[in-house]
């Protein structure tokens, strides 16, 4: 299938990254199916997360990954003809069974699928409450959850925050892909969901935890509150959700 728009997209998305010189730790590019459907489920921290999450699967296999994404985006002038080019999945929340469909559709024609299911970016940077439309797709067109956390892209580009992309140049990133999980080990939409939960915070617990901490002075504004951070803490927090 001819991709005359996504092709161009990643290269100018991966000019960018290199012009800011992020320092990239991809780590479990093993676990990237080379053909079959997928749904791709990613934490949602940055405005770059998009372009992040994807660059895994296209450095390991050459495969390009269709976000589902708020309908708007696809009706503004600009992002419009670049988000129908990439064939990106658009999801009306007042009628999701739509999107819904659409993406089971295309998973089932082998197509990897991207969902963020906490819907959107929290300032407290730790996961939020996931919608169960991940392991219903997941389950319906029967194929497996890839897990994929990224961390740090919130010090680049996220809500709430002044951007300044000078300042970020040289930002360590990291992004990780998880075992993939099958359909057959989530039994229903709520079950599922709660394991899918449970393997995305120990993913993004050991990312955290692993990431460079803010040096003495520096600003800690991305680092959650469970690991000393001024990041305001989750509303239900009482310390970091456990795996």
């Amino acid at each position: 299938m001819a991709e005359y728009v996504y092709r161009p997209v990643i290269s100018v998305a991966l000019g960018l990254v290199r012009a800011m010189d992020l320092r990239l730790d991809i780590r479990g590019e093993e676990h990237i199916p080379a053909s079959g459907g997928g749904v791709v489920l990613i934490n949602h921290v940055s405005y770059l997360d998009f372009i992040l999450a994807g660059i895994p699967f296209w450095r390991a296999q050459r495969r390009m990954v269709r976000y589902m994404a708020k309908k708007s985006t696809f009706e503004h002038k600009i992002s419009g003809p670049l988000m129908r080019g990439m064939k990106h999945i658009p999801v009306d929340r007042s009628a999701g069974a739509g999107a819904l469909l659409a993406a089971v559709n295309a998973l089932r024609a082998g197509e990897l699928v991207g969902v963020f299911p906490e819907a959107t970016i929290h300032p407290h940077f730790c996961l939020a409450p996931f919608k169960t439309g991940a392991a219903r797709m997941a389950r319906e067109a029967d194929v497996p959850v890839i897990p994929v956390v990224v961390w740090g892209s919130q010090r680049v580009f996220t809500k709430g925050q002044p951007r300044n992309l000078r300042a970020a140049r040289h930002t360590p990133v990291s992004i990780t892909v998880g075992t993939p999980i099958p359909a057959k080990d989530l039994p229903d939409a709520t079950t599922g969901t709660t394991l899918l939960f449970d393997v995305m915070s120990k993913l993004l617990d050991e990312d955290q935890r692993r990431y460079p901490p803010p040096a003495p002075g520096e600003p800690d504004w991305w680092q959650p509150a469970h690991l000393g951070g001024s990041a305001p803490a989750r509303p239900d927090d009482a310390g970091p959700t456990s795996a």
